[in-house]
């Protein structure tokens, strides 16, 4: 398009032949009233607020293209008439009342209330007959404050061209709706949002206890990628899987991950717990997206756009090759600093090498992970157990970061518990990684209801024993515990005795006989965290076993003489930035918070190389872009039954073949198996592409008065 000059209220503009006029205002600051245009949109023209006048005849500004030497007015008598003429017909079918909608304060139509200084008294009231819509998943409708604008229809018909709203009518009554009034997931709505998003007014919104309106929108919209603890850009790579882009999916993994094949196996995926499809049907298979990604990635687009920065001469020494230990050790290494891990046991992984069982945490793949660690120039030194932290400042290290982990076994304090045949869930599980002889008894309970618990109890039943019990203090609804591991531990012939107190162990001859349970009513934490529990009086039983696995908790192994200032469960105190109570000496993972999960881990590791890197003269920023993504495409079609589509879940080995051996247990997506949960996920973060539409205050440079807000 060529440059064109037009003049608007005297003033010449320089614009593009056919663009419209009211968008040539706008961009050269001229405010010109109005409510159906949208700059994503394709022009309408209905609300007639823009009108303006060229050539002596009053014309809607949206519609009318730009040609060279027109000269406009957007004020005069005859225009401000038409105007609020326009809105009053605009208001007589809208509520009065502002304050209780939900879009108070930011409402357009209210910002156009104030600017054209109209009410609807001149014209008589009515009120639509429709009540408010609550009947759909993710948003509500009400069309009394409809302004039949069609920025939603359009939006969904010619961006989105999903087409599952358009102008309805019923009875004499035009409203925006679905076909014979369907529920969205029956029109084959895609709840991307988008038309939640570009309604001017309280008509279409969020439902208010899915979305929290005093975050920002990427916090509220994208739940996914701001419930993951190290931030990783969930959306970008499901839809890269989608595309069978997965080497480049991976890229986008790994500019938050260092270790993504281990957490493609054991992450607790919090994402999941929030994803916005799981409030149409099912959550999107986030975790098994990730992991086929990062087994599919062939090019390894990230080791070549992967910078490491010049040598610092700095010297950072870390004490434990865990998650966070490991995760913060690659990116201070990027940074440009020495770095050395120095391990008590024979391998690096931490946990998720001896605190995870083999079936669910493959061993080759942590090896694989730390390899790459190592590859950049980090240094492991393993079986070397450091006993004094400032030793190493002592040795010419310029910082210390300590991820000791939470390592160390909780027995309960109950009569018994010193028995023969009383163990701890890591001493377990660690001898059982390591190869170390471990004697399973015939009859064994596992006290406790975490994903360790049913660690622990699930080896038991690979290592032989005849009969596995679990119990726990939590009912069947509230037990911990993922539902998956639930799942798998009673296919494999485990018994799950739930809502049970542990009184006491019983025994003859120093070895256990039996365990003392009493039933429980009910349990709550108070606001410090401090469990009370109900028991249900004359219920005590007793059930007969010959070994016991104390699976209820874990804390670092660490104690006062450390010198470091210890919290609540034994962990290490630090400040904001994660540096404790010694100068110099950082902390980060399970050691300052207690057991967690490991991507949780990670991104303590991230946020310890960050602080440290400050401390040694940087700036702290190890964000990395591995790979340029394109622009998505706002286009997403059309997809019948899309609502219903069910989750996909991998398959697992058959029961009586995997409870006799530590071989992975669970197969990985197909490709088949990944397109097509790939293509179930909303795509939220379109929404936040949809351009802001231009109002009065952005000219004057005010802002509504939005009560309490």
């Amino acid at each position: 398009m060529k440059d064109i000059k037009i003049t608007i209220d005297g003033k010449e503009i320089i614009t593009k032949e056919g663009k419209n006029v009211l968008d040539c205002a706008l961009e050269s600051g001229i405010y010109i009233p109005h409510l159906c245009h949208h700059p994503d949109l394709p022009e309408l023209g209905a609300c007639r607020l823009c009108v303006v006048e060229h050539n002596g005849e009053i014309v809607t500004s949206c519609t009318l293209k730009a040609e060279d030497g027109m000269a406009i007015k957007t004020q005069n008598e005859q225009i401000n008439k038409k105007r609020q003429l326009a809105m009053e017909l605009i208001l007589a079918a809208h509520p009065e009342e502002c304050s209780t909608c939900t879009k108070y304060g930011k409402c357009e139509l209210q910002v156009l209330i104030q600017y054209l200084g109209v009410g609807p008294e001149r014209l008589r009231m009515r009120v639509k007959p429709f009540p408010k819509n609550t009947s759909n998943q993710l948003f509500d409708h009400d069309m009394t404050r409809c302004v039949l604008c069609g920025r939603c229809a359009r939006v969904c018909q010619k961006v989105r061209k999903v087409n599952a709203i358009d102008y309805q009518k019923k009875n004499s009554e035009v409203y925006i709706g679905t076909p014979h009034e369907k529920l969205l997931i029956d029109a084959d709505c895609k709840f991307c949002g988008a038309c939640v998003e570009i309604c001017p007014t309280g008509a279409l919104m969020d439902k208010k206890e899915l979305v929290d309106l005093n975050k920002n929108k990427d916090t509220s919209l994208v739940p996914c990628r701001n419930t993951c603890p190290a931030g990783t850009n969930i959306p970008t790579y499901i839809r890269l899987v989608n595309e069978g882009k997965y080497s480049e999916a991976t890229a986008v993994i790994r500019e938050k991950l260092p270790i993504p094949k281990i957490l493609g196996h054991i992450c607790s995926h919090p994402c999941e717990s929030e994803c916005r499809r799981g409030n149409v049907n099912e959550a999107v298979s986030i975790r098994e997206l990730k992991l086929f990604a990062v087994e599919h990635d062939e090019k390894e687009i990230w080791k070549k756009n992967r910078k490491l920065l010049p040598a610092t001469g700095k010297k950072v020494g870390v004490i434990g090759a865990g998650p966070a230990g490991l995760s913060a050790a690659y990116y201070l290494k990027k940074q440009g600093h020495d770095v050395t891990v120095y391990e008590a046991l024979p391998y690096a992984g931490g946990m998720t090498r001896v605190g995870i069982p083999e079936y669910r945490m493959p061993r080759n793949i942590i090896e694989e992970e730390v390899n790459l660690i190592k590859e950049i120039g980090v240094e492991i030194v393993t079986n070397t157990k450091v006993e004094k932290f400032e030793s190493l400042l002592n040795d010419g290290y310029d910082a210390v970061l300590t991820a000791i982990g939470a390592h160390k076994g909780v027995r309960l304090p109950i009569e018994g518990n010193d028995l023969e045949g009383v163990l701890l869930n890591s001493d377990f599980l660690r001898a059982v990684s390591l190869n170390e002889e471990v004697k399973i008894g015939e009859k064994v309970i596992v006290l406790g209801g975490g994903n360790v618990a049913f660690d622990c109890a699930r080896t038991a039943v690979r290592l032989g024993a005849k009969k596995v019990h679990l119990a726990c203090l939590e009912n069947e609804q509230n037990i911990p515990a993922s539902e998956d591991e639930v799942k798998a531990g009673i296919e494999e012939g485990i018994t799950i005795h739930y809502s049970k107190s542990f009184a006491k162990i019983l025994g003859e001859e120093d070895k256990i006989a039996g365990i003392e349970f009493v039933n429980v009513e009910s349990m709550s934490f108070d606001e410090n965290r401090r469990l009370t529990i109900n028991l249900v009086e004359g219920s005590n039983h007793i059930l007969e076993v010959d070994q016991i696995i104390f699976a209820t908790g874990q804390r670092p192994d660490i104690d006062e003489s450390s010198g470091f200032e210890l919290g609540r469960g034994n962990t290490i105190v630090v400040n904001d930035m994660q540096e404790t109570n010694k100068k110099g000496i950082f902390a980060a993972g399970d050691a300052i918070y207690g057991t967690n999960s490991v991507v949780k881990a990670v991104a303590s590791g991230r946020d310890a190389a960050k602080a440290i890197d400050k401390f040694l003269g940087g700036d702290g920023n190890i964000d990395e872009h591995l790979i340029d993504v394109d622009e998505p495409n706002k286009c997403i079609g059309k997809k019948a039954g899309f609502g219903y589509e069910e989750r996909i879940i991998p398959s697992e080995v058959d029961v009586n073949s995997r409870k006799t051996n530590f071989s992975r247990a669970e197969n990985g997506f197909t490709c088949e198996q990944a397109d097509k949960e790939s293509s179930r996920c909303l795509q939220c973060d379109l929404r936040l592409g949809i351009s802001k539409p231009k109002t009065w205050n952005d000219f004057a440079g005010i802002t509504i008065e939005r009560g309490n807000e």
